[in-house]
């Protein structure tokens, strides 16, 4: 079955583009970036901090299969409710550096909306090592649990 979440990446950019459409209005999408719990849901990770606002940060920490665990963070540059999030993302003890996100907000009908992401990296490289790991796959799937525990 063809992923639902669609991700372009321009040959020789530094950036990369992830778009899906849900069936979900856009505020209860929108939640699912702002609520810790949602997030921790669809993320399978803890949140041990998330400040859903403009100057706020947020940390996340999983763990792989043999135990070890992994932290994940960043600075919230820009929130607008229901309409979209700037913000800095940064896995810590990986040799890839921060990266910034812009996610954008958009509703399509009543009960639909569409969710845009643009990634900028520091370098092509960093951008084609990051599509090289199990990317796209994971972000489908992140992007199939939002839809399944928000539905519910």
């Amino acid at each position: 079955m063809e992923p639902k979440t669609k991700i372009h990446a321009e040959d020789g950019k530094q950036e990369l583009f992830i778009r899906r459409e849900f069936d979900l209005p856009v505020d209860l999408l929108f939640k699912a970036y702002e609520d810790a719990e949602i997030v921790e849901q669809w993320m399978g990770t803890k949140v041990i901090k998330l400040e859903s606002k403009k100057h706020g940060s947020y940390q996340f920490e999983t763990s792989d299969p043999k135990g070890n665990k992994h932290l994940f963070n960043g600075v919230i540059h820009e929130f607008v409710s229901n309409k979209k999030i700037t913000r800095t993302f940064e896995m810590e003890n990986t040799p890839f550096p921060v990266q910034i996100e812009y996610l954008e907000f958009e509703k399509l009908t009543a009960g639909t909306s569409k969710l845009t992401m643009q990634i900028v990296y520091k370098s092509v490289a960093d951008r084609d090592r990051m599509l090289q790991l199990p990317f796209a796959q994971g972000i489908n799937m992140a992007h199939n649990r939002i839809q399944e525990i928000l539905k519910r």
